[in-house]
Formats: C-alpha cells, sequence, structure tokens
C-alpha cells in the first residue's frame, strides 16, 4: 500500500504542472487556477488509492479543476457570463486529454497539454518581481505540487507563513501573460529558474536549519524538476550542467550520516554506499555538459563533483585539478561558496596553512545577507585546516564559533564532536 501511495504522488507530481498549465492557458486567472488544481490533486490523493488511478490521469484531474475554477468564476456576475460564453464555443471534450499515444489536437483550446506548461509555469514562478524566498515557495506549490503544510514543514515555518507568503507571490505575478519570456529575456529568466532549482535541492542536501541534515523530498523534488527543465532543452548546457551536479552530489547521500543520524564529512565516507548508478549518470552529463558550449558555473561545478566522486579513496582525489576548475570558476562568479571551496582545494594542493590564508582574506568579503551562515561555514572550514596544521586550541575555538552560528542541529552536533575531540583546556 505505501510503495502504491508514493507512485500515486509522484504521479500527481508529474501531472500538476501541466493541468495547471490547460486551465491557465483557458481561462488566464493563475491564481484561482492554482488553487483549484491543488483541490484536484488532494481529492486525487483521497480517492485514487481507494479506486484505483483512472485510465487518463491527466484528463480525470483536468475535469476535476475545471470544474473547481468554474465554480470559483461563476461567483463573479461578469467573469460568469464570460465563461458561459467561452464554454459555449469550446467542444465538450476539450478537456479530456488524449489517450497515451496520440499526440496533440489542432485546436488550441481543446490541446492536450503539454510538457511545454512546466518550463512556463517554472518561468512565472521564477519572476523577477518575486523575493528568491517567493520564488522557492511558489515553484514548490505551482509546479512541485506540494500543498502549502509540505513546503512548510520543509522549511520550518508555520502553515499560516507560509501560506501568506505564496498567496502575496500569487498576487504579485497577477495579471502576467501565460507565455514564456521573450528571446531577449529568456537567457536572465532561464538562469533565475536554474537559481530557484539549484536553491532548492540545497536545502535538500543540507537543511540550514532544523533536526535533520537531509530533507529528502525537497533535495528529489529539485532533480525531477531540473530532469524536466532538460527535457524541454536537453542542449542547454546549464541545465544538462545542473542536473549532473545535483545527481553527482545527492549520490553520497547514502553514507553522509551514521546510524544515529550524525554527519560523516565527505573524506571519511564509506565509498561503496555511494549511489553508483547516480554517479555513472551524472558522470555522463556532465561530460555531454562541457561539450555543449562554454563552460559554465553549473557545468564547472558538475566537473568538480565528478573528480570527487571518481575517487575510489579520499587520497585518490585529483585535488590539483579541482583547483584548476575552481580557479576558472571563481573567475566567473562572485558566489562565496565557491570561493570558499577554491580555499579547501589550495589547502589541499599547497598545505594547510596556504589554505587559512585563502579563508581569513575571504573573512571580510562574504555577502551582506546571510552573514551568520556564512561565518559558521568560514569557521567551520577554518577549524578543519588549523587542526590540519597541528594548532588544537584555535581549532577547538573555530570549531565551536561554528557550532554556536548553524542553526543546523547536526552539524552543529558534528562540530562539538570535532572540538572535544582535540586536546587541550575548555575554552
Amino acid at each position: 500500500m505505501g510503495r502504491a501511495t508514493d507512485d500515486i504522488e509522484d504521479l500527481l507530481r508529474r501531472h500538476a504542472p501541466q493541468v495547471l498549465g490547460a486551465l491557465v492557458r483557458r481561462y488566464g486567472h493563475f491564481d484561482p487556477a492554482e488553487d483549484s488544481v491543488q483541490e484536484a490533486l488532494i481529492a486525487a490523493a483521497g480517492q485514487w488509492p481507494r479506486d484505483g488511478i483512472p485510465d487518463n490521469p491527466r484528463g480525470w484531474l483536468i475535469r476535476v479543476a475545471s470544474r473547481r475554477l468554474t465554480d470559483r468564476l461563476r461567483s463573479d456576475e461578469a467573469r460568469r457570463r464570460r465563461e458561459e460564453t467561452a464554454a459555449a464555443l469550446t467542444p465538450a471534450d476539450a478537456f479530456v486529454a488524449p489517450p497515451p499515444g496520440e499526440g496533440p489536437g489542432t485546436s488550441s483550446l481543446g490541446r492536450a497539454p503539454s510538457e511545454d506548461d512546466t518550463l512556463t509555469l517554472l518561468f512565472l514562478c521564477c519572476h523577477p518581481a518575486l523575493s528568491p524566498a517567493a520564488q522557492i515557495a511558489l515553484t514548490l506549490r505551482a509546479v512541485g505540487g506540494l500543498t502549502t503544510a509540505e513546503i512548510a514543514r520543509a522549511h520550518l515555518v508555520p502553515e499560516a507563513t507560509m501560506a501568506q507568503r505564496i498567496s502575496r507571490a500569487k498576487r504579485a505575478v497577477r495579471g502576467t501573460q501565460f507565455r514564456q519570456p521573450d528571446a531577449r529575456d529568456r537567457d536572465q529568466r532561464l538562469a533565475a529558474v536554474l537559481q530557484v532549482l539549484y536553491l532548492i535541492f540545497n536545502e535538500g542536501y543540507t537543511a540550514t536549519a532544523g533536526p535533520d541534515l537531509h530533507r529528502t523530498d525537497l533535495a528529489r523534488e529539485a532533480i525531477r524538476l531540473t530532469r524536466a527543465v532538460r527535457r524541454l532543452l536537453p542542449h542547454e548546457g546549464r541545465v544538462t550542467g545542473l542536473l549532473a551536479l545535483m545527481l553527482l552530489t545527492e549520490a553520497r547521500t547514502p553514507a553522509r550520516t551514521g546510524p544515529d543520524g550524525e554527519l560523516i564529512p565527505l573524506d571519511e565516507q564509506d565509498r561503496a554506499r555511494w549511489d553508483h548508478t547516480a554517479i555513472a549518470e551524472g558522470i555522463a552529463l556532465a561530460e555531454e555538459a562541457l561539450a555543449q558550449g562554454p563552460a559554465g558555473d553549473y557545468q564547472l561545478q558538475a566537473a568538480i563533483a565528478a573528480l570527487h566522486d571518481e575517487a575510489g579513496r579520499a587520497e585518490d582525489t585529483d585535488w590539483p585539478q579541482i583547483l584548476a576548475l575552481y580557479d576558472v570558476l571563481v573567475r566567473r562568479t562572485p558566489d562565496p561558496a565557491a570561493a570558499l571551496g577554491r580555499a579547501v582545494a589550495v589547502a589541499m594542493v599547497h598545505g594547510p596553512r596556504a589554505g587559512l590564508a585563502e579563508v581569513d582574506a575571504l573573512a571580510g568579503a562574504g555577502p551582506a545577507g546571510r552573514a551568520e551562515q556564512w561565518h559558521y561555514r568560514l569557521d567551520a572550514v577554518r577549524g578543519h585546516l588549523l587542526e590540519r596544521a597541528g594548532d588544537p586550541d584555535a581549532a577547538r575555538t573555530a570549531y565551536r564559533a561554528a557550532a554556536d552560528a548553524t542553526l543546523s542541529e547536526p552539524e552543529a552536533r558534528y562540530l562539538r564532536r570535532r572540538a572535544d575531540r582535540l586536546n587541550g583546556p575548555d575554552t
């Protein structure tokens, strides 16, 4: 029963953007259409495990969501007249998706929703008028098909808070045409979409707060959505590179925690527990991404991740090549995480003192926002390098400073254990 329920949830999330796209194209009202789709998804989640999955699940969802939306629009007299006029001109089977294997119809109203709607919705959810937090929430709700409660739990905020965030986001994009951006804006908007997907993945892979190190639902959702974008843009190197990066990173998850949920750093992980199927796919995608054009940020990060995953042992890691890739990456991007990663690579190639000099240079150049998270990461790396340099007292101080700054409970416990195992008086 559990497996069947998971299959239904996956099916619903796969169809969610297509169903929403059909309604928005038809009615032009994103906010009520999105609410109606959510109601249809909830209805399906309740009925399908009991009654079985319908022969045409997408058509079922469109019909139910359409009826819910029609009821909403009928509450307004002007909208009711407009909807009735449109309905009179629409074939009775306009919202019945074709059976599997059949192509879309010729009518723009009656045609089946295509997966192109996924990309169009992502562009809408990542509208530049929205903050990154709002973009993430709206993407997970409208494209991912997650409920407000699920998104709230993932971000450790009350459901009412998340509901307000999503409502404000939907109001901000109200009136935006349901179409992909113009060619001159498309490159920048795609960059925003990929950044949002990467932020969702990072929050899933290493939760910034709370009792869990890893939030499987968010990481997998980010990978699923990125796969959907790649199906639509198979020759876009940034998309291919991002998917490769996610797969190569997520492949290490089985070895990242111990029996009690404790964090295990990369150099101490049992690499036999890594997902080698995902690694093989990720490496192939990373190579493909580099061949698809000039190497961008995601392609370079994927190449770095591939070098880590290809090493059978930590001591086999090709650190000089990783440092060379970081040198290229930091020239391209102002991302402080890339600069910190380069500092680690410098330490592995030229020694811990050289790495510490890089970390110290970064201390005053961090991001203006999320300063605590930035200094926690600096202190964590500084503690590791000081320990390797043979300065246990300074390492303990850095580890404890990092533990006090992070909101992630597993990371805090790990950092305190690193501090406690070093010799020296308590500080």
